[in-house]
């Protein structure tokens, strides 16, 4: 409740953003190939950006 307003940092919401995006990609994996590894490629690209941010 007390942490109901508080601001994410701009780690968590990258930290956010790539987990969502390996998990379509894992899903997108079953039947489309080609989309996966686009989704996999922005993931990868956000997790360069956060251990930028390290």
């Amino acid at each position: 409740m007390f942490g109901l307003f508080k601001k994410k940092s701009k780690k968590e919401k990258l930290q956010n953003q790539y987990n969502k995006l390996k998990k379509e990609a894992f899903e997108l994996s079953k039947f489309d190939r080609k989309k996966s590894d686009e989704l996999e490629k922005k993931a990868d690209d956000v997790l360069k950006e956060i251990q930028k941010l390290n």
